[in-house]
């Protein structure tokens, strides 16, 4: 059921409309005029109006020049007299949705009015999905001079096309950084693309990044865009780009000097009309003197470098960021906001977040979905926070004086594994990676170890 308004002087046409959309379940509101429509859209604030384009008083042109365009503001289908299109498509540059013309089938009007009623309602739907996305990335700055200053130099550069390169460990909000300066960017109302370059093989990872021709290889049974044309005319995100495969780095350097590309398979030449923000946890200048990555390419990405501190080096902003996400997961939950006491908060401080952000965003949804008081405390936090010493050893594990040397190496090194896990969320050749180690050795020393999966 809708709220709708026709606004017609022609009586007949206003009895036909009312019993017509009344019958199938809506409210109809009518006016005889302008200047009593405007009155009456203001009061009821309805979903729909149908407007006659010639009226006393004040017109359907002049009606339409008068009525809000934000959205939310109701649709408008115009009513014309027959043989009147010019006056309609002037209607339509006005901001009419769609128009009527005169005589009408009853059943024409029932389809006109439901089609504008399915756009509004989708138009709404997609507000409520933006403003869910638009609250889940959030950027909640706290009281760290380190992170005003990033977000100072993120906003400089959001207002060109240079591309952005985002360092730092895992978890550090590289992605919600990443859509800030997409928000702050004259690209604001382009979609904003998002990449994760470790998720696929190098032949999965082209074809998904530039799309491929039906017939390009084994299982390409159609044409298929990629998320480059996807991004068109607003941002594409490449997360974890030190994963990049060598062929890979040529064509992303080449799309990013040329501004064009080619599907998998294709010859012709499409135009790239992204802006290219890239995120990695990977020491690329590294990555660069080993051969790991192109220098190129390396300088090519980083116009401008914002390196992310990890959480435990910006610690004032860890009851900000509390305070954010436990409003966020308690509205998901359709619950009243918890506070949180003191001592959970110097609990949550007190804790090295080798996860960062995202490991501090865990624990809290898990407080407000275990949680059962009015309160959160410290009986709500995990064990491994009380576990857990400042300086992000783990009382735990503590050689007690007894134990042996080789016990001791061996806690020493499960604790060190542990850590590298967690900071790179489980994902082994990362961990390896920042150890310094080879992938199956790290998997060995697991093995050895006697690591549990969960444990990283």
């Amino acid at each position: 059921m809708a709220t709708l308004v026709i606004a017609d002087d022609d009586r007949a046409i206003r009895k036909i409309v009312r019993d017509r959309l009344t019958a199938v379940g809506h409210v109809v509101e009518v006016a005889e005029n302008g200047r009593e429509a405007l009155g009456l859209i203001e009061r009821v604030e309805p979903d729909l109006v149908l407007l006659d384009l010639q009226m006393p008083e004040l017109d359907g042109i002049a009606v339409l020049d008068k009525l809000p365009k934000q959205p939310g503001a109701p649709l408008i289908i115009v009513i014309t007299a027959h043989g009147s299109i010019e006056v309609a498509v002037r209607a339509m540059k006005a901001g009419a949705h769609d128009f009527l013309s005169k005589p009408f089938e009853a059943a024409h009007l029932e389809h006109v009015v439901a089609k504008a009623l399915e756009t509004r309602r989708l138009r709404r739907d997609v507000g409520v999905l933006r403003g869910e996305v638009e609250a889940r990335h959030h950027l909640v700055l706290g009281g760290s001079s380190r992170m005003r200053e990033i977000v100072h130099l993120a906003e400089r550069a959001a207002a060109s096309d240079a591309t952005i390169l985002l360092d730092g460990e895992s978890g550090t909000g590289k992605e919600v950084l990443a859509r800030a300066v997409h928000a702050a960017s004259r690209r604001a109302d382009g979609p904003f693309v998002a990449v994760n370059c470790a998720a696929l093989s190098a032949d999965l990872l082209e074809s998904e990044l530039f799309g491929h021709e039906q017939g390009a290889f084994t299982g390409a049974v159609r044409t298929k865009p990629g998320r480059v044309e996807m991004a068109a005319g607003g941002t594409l995100f490449l997360d974890e780009l030190g994963e990049l495969q060598p062929a890979l780095q040529a064509r992303l350097l080449r799309m990013l000097q040329e501004r064009e590309f080619e599907r998998v398979g294709g010859t012709r030449t499409q135009k790239a009309d992204v802006r290219i923000l890239a995120a990695t946890n990977r020491d690329l200048e590294t990555a660069v003197s080993t051969g790991e990555f192109r220098r190129d390419l390396y300088y090519r990405l980083k116009v401008v470098a914002l390196r992310l501190p990890p959480l435990r080096d910006r610690r004032e902003d860890i009851r900000p960021l509390a305070a954010h996400f436990l409003s966020r997961f308690a509205r998901e939950a359709g619950r009243p906001t918890p506070p949180l006491d003191d001592r959970a908060a110097t609990l949550l401080e007190d804790y090295a977040w080798p996860g960062n952000i995202r490991e501090l965003a865990n624990v809290l949804e898990r407080a407000i979905v275990l949680g059962a008081g009015d309160l959160i405390t410290v009986d709500d936090l995990p064990e491994e926070l009380h576990e857990r010493a400042p300086d992000g050893s783990n009382a735990n594990t503590s050689v007690p004086p007894r134990t042996g040397y080789h016990d001791a190496v061996a806690a020493a090194k499960r604790e060190i594994l542990r850590d590298a896990l967690r900071t790179e969320g489980g994902h082994q050749t990362r961990a390896a990676k920042r150890l310094g180690l080879t992938q199956p050795y790290l998997a060995r020393l697991i093995k050895n170890l006697q690591i549990k999966q969960e444990d990283g």
